[in-house]
């Protein structure tokens, strides 16, 4: 069968090339210890140049998939086959209850701008991986020709032209939105703390993933709602015949979640599902709170739609932000707030008020320029090709019966450390080598997944950060040990 990759674009190609093979590496196709298909054959069967293809499988060897074997070829590395997917785990649907984590939340943050510490307890890529040259330019710019408009305030809903280049980007991914539907925030952060406030009160039950984003039990504990977790598939995210079963018995007053790119699993929830669980929010008037920070960093071919794009009800208010794709720093995130609008403007407005003007404008002139489209394609490989080698580096150093998370987007991965594994016995005694992690036992109010650590692949595999990979793994396998003796 030949599969056409021709009139794309040599990045897509690349990556195609890469896809293939990996493709036929995770079907069993190609089986650990076997040659790949020659660099000649694959370009006649796929369409692309011989260089192309060269420069994939120099990547796939980069990542530990291929081992280069002179004058013999590429064969599949024999460590391929340790990689173990994370199994489906069904317990988490219970009770709601009161997050509870003070201390170790601000030893997390407390590390995280420390130089000296490797940052795979982060989630957020290396600046190295962001158009910061470009992006400068574009702020000096805007500096230079709008002095005034910069340094005045700028409250919301926020600036007229970001607002209108969100909504051309909503359009691309069927998402139908006005320019009146956006409303600018200091971050996504900032977006999911003020939809919270809109939508439920303290003692609220708010139903979330199981694992979710510790951010998201922080704000929860802060204002004093209630967390119930609901059993997440590792591939497709939340299980919607659990948070039915939920519904049933209790008084869900909102449901917060990130049907693309979850953190920290990466899952994917299937187009399906989302209309599903749209419509059944609907059918009892409850909100969803959509958290989309990571949907345009996918690994697919197109962008996943967003929950949004099913809403006939407004009853989806959709958060996001430019953090994860562009300047952590300009703290530039919006929400799409449905019927909820002038609510969470009010609410901002006697809160946090305006959001920097400087960035807003900076940001619109880079979206409007085109550069920002051309800078996801770019950043979208990057981010699968350091996903990819930190899940075989993984594999390699943590001991045996470690399973690891197979994302379909994102930069961090989910491990599950053998059972007797403490993940925060790991976190002290990788923090006294300067290596930073995020214990499991964060991401869920009912102090699930001990034994789970969240790893940053976001920052360059230089030999600093492998040889940490490697120090990890010792520190695993020795807790391990102790643990059982």
């Amino acid at each position: 069968m030949t599969v056409s990759v021709q009139n794309r674009s040599e990045s897509f190609k690349y990556d195609q090339v890469s896809r293939y093979i990996t493709a036929l590496v995770e079907k069993g196709d190609l089986k650990p210890g076997d040659k790949a298909p020659s660099l000649r054959r694959l370009s006649k069967e796929l369409g692309v140049s011989i260089s192309t293809i060269s420069q994939s499988y120099l990547s796939l060897e980069d990542q530990g998939v291929l081992t280069a074997k002179p004058q013999s070829g590429f064969f599949v590395n024999s460590m391929v086959s340790q990689i173990n997917n994370l199994p489906k785990t069904t317990t988490a649907t219970g009770q709601p209850h009161r997050v509870r984590f003070g201390e170790l939340f601000e030893k997390i943050f407390a590390n995280a701008n420390n130089p000296r510490i490797v940052p795979f307890g982060e989630a957020k890529p290396s600046m190295e991986f962001m158009p910061v040259k470009s992006l400068a330019r574009t702020t000096r710019s805007i500096i230079s020709r709008h002095p005034q408009k910069c340094m005045d305030y700028c409250f919301p809903p926020g600036d007229r032209r970001l607002r209108e280049q969100i909504v051309e980007q909503y359009a691309q991914i069927n998402t139908r939105v006005s320019v009146d539907d956006v409303i600018i925030t200091s971050g996504a952060t900032e977006a999911l703390s003020l939809c919270l406030r809109t939508v439920a009160k303290r003692g609220d039950i708010i139903a979330v993933e199981s694992p979710t984003y510790f951010a998201v039990l922080r704000m929860i504990e802060k204002m004093g709602m209630l967390a119930l977790e609901i059993d997440t598939d590792p591939q497709t995210g939340m299980e919607l015949d659990a948070l039915g079963e939920a519904f049933d018995t209790m008084d869900i007053k909102a449901v917060l979640a990130s049907p693309n790119i979850s953190n920290p699993l990466g899952c994917l929830m299937p187009e399906e599902n989302k209309r599903e669980l749209v419509n059944m929010l609907a059918e009892r008037d409850v909100p969803l709170i959509e958290d989309d920070v990571y949907g345009n960093v996918y690994f697919a071919e197109k962008r996943p739609r967003t929950a949004k794009s099913y809403d006939l009800n407004n009853l989806v208010l959709s958060c996001s932000s430019f953090s994860k794709t562009l300047a952590p720093g300009f703290r530039v995130g919006w929400v799409l707030a449905g019927k909820y609008r002038d609510k969470i403007i009010e609410l901002k407005q006697a809160t946090f008020s305006a959001t920097s003007s400087i960035n807003q404008i900076a940001v619109a002139e880079f979206l409007a320029s085109g550069q920002y489209d051309r800078h996801l394609v770019r950043f979208r490989k990057a981010m699968h090709d350091q996903v990819e080698k930190g899940r075989f580096m993984i594999a390699k150093s943590f001991p045996k019966g470690t399973c690891i998370s197979n994302p379909q987007g994102g930069n961090v991965l989910w491990v599950e450390m053998p059972q007797g594994c403490d993940s925060i016995e790991v976190f002290n005694r990788a923090l006294q080598k300067n290596i930073g992690v995020t214990p499991g036992m964060l991401f869920s109010a009912t102090r699930r997944f001990r034994n789970y650590l969240r790893i940053n692949c976001g920052f360059p595999w230089n030999e600093t950060n492998q040889a940490a990979i490697a120090i990890l793994g010792k520190i695993v396998s020795d807790v391990l040990v102790e643990s059982n003796t």
